[in-house]
């Protein structure tokens, strides 16, 4: 594959650095265009070439695309579910627009093929377990929405371009590359395991557990975690998958499994022999009690399982790079 050359959006942040590590490890020439505001540069990898620019500038999108790819691969968005809902014109603006910009630089450069990070925040509250890829879409957050507008748009240009998609919906992403490859830690990040870990190391003092009384075995909410090196591995597959027939395609990346927020807390502490100090706090709006994926269509179609399945292991690959 070492003929095929793929342009990474968003490239130096905590997902994409993995993907980039997975790509040029599978023998892909790599370029990395990020504007590194929550990326990092001690992420990048080393065969890999590095663009600074921003997907709102579209002059510097379509210079860095005359370059040639096989594909894209975009990854640049922001995430956050609560600012997303008092800023939705920032999101509207960085996320819907920036994607547009990439994929019109994409039509102008002859580029046809995307990977796109998508989420399971496109699904909202489920209608039944586990999820697959025909659940209905209906978002609870601005961000989930900027998602699943990104996937329509997406859809309508591959209908009337020559213009082909994988969109992968993640579940939620935990852990860093076991080989201690990447070591700048995902930067303010709100999600739970990095919060359990900024406990255990005495970085916060406590941890809130946001409900107790959901119709759950321990109380707490059920979450779907997925390596981020799975992840990865299923960025490599996707661009694989369409090199050979150019179709367009929507996929769920989770390990059909569900681990409780108190499940998460108990093995950290397991793992690394500190006490985690935490405390119940009142349930947050549009939090699902349960939330798990089949990745039956991802094998199916794209070959591919999540390796790791212990979240102990999972863990493991946190702490350390913490220690």
């Amino acid at each position: 594959m070492s003929e095929e050359k793929i342009l990474v959006i968003g490239g130096a942040g905590y997902i994409g650095s993995h993907v980039v590590k997975a790509l040029s490890e599978d023998g892909f020439a790599v370029v990395v265009y990020d504007n590194l505001s929550t990326g990092q540069k001690i992420n990048l990898c080393a065969k890999a070439e590095f663009v600074q620019g921003d997907i709102l500038d579209e002059e510097k999108l379509n210079s860095v695309m005359s370059q040639g790819f096989s594909a894209v691969v975009h990854l640049a968005a922001k995430k956050a579910v609560g600012e997303s809902m008092e800023h939705p014109e920032i999101y509207s603006r960085n996320n819907i627009n920036g994607s547009v910009n990439i994929f019109n630089a994409m039509l102008k450069k002859g580029i046809k093929n995307i990977v796109f990070s998508s989420t399971s925040a496109v699904y909202g509250t489920p209608q039944y377990l586990p999820l697959d890829e025909k659940h209905p879409v209906n978002p609870l957050s601005f961000y989930g929405f900027t998602k699943a507008e990104i996937e329509r748009i997406m859809s309508w240009y591959s209908q009337l371009k020559d213009f082909h998609y994988v969109a992968l919906r993640y579940f939620n992403a935990v852990g860093y590359a076991a080989d201690g490859s990447i070591r700048g830690k995902e930067i303010n990040s709100q999600n739970l395991l990095p919060l359990v870990m900024e406990t255990a190391v005495g970085k916060r003092e406590k941890l809130y557990v946001y409900g107790n009384d959901y119709d759950t075995p321990d109380g707490t909410c059920i979450r779907d975690y997925i390596h981020v090196e799975d992840l990865a591995s299923a960025h490599v597959a996707a661009i694989k998958k369409f090199l050979s027939d150019n179709r367009s395609y929507t996929v769920n990346l989770g390990t059909n499994k569900g681990t409780s927020v108190l499940e998460i807390i108990k093995a950290t502490e397991k793992v690394t022999g500190q006490h985690i100090n935490y405390e119940f706090a009142p349930r947050r709006a549009g939090d699902p009690a349960k939330v798990v994926a089949t990745n039956d269509y991802a094998e199916k179609l794209l070959g591919w399982k999540p390796k790791y399945q212990n979240i102990e292991q999972i863990i493991e690959t946190v702490w350390n790079l913490e220690k």
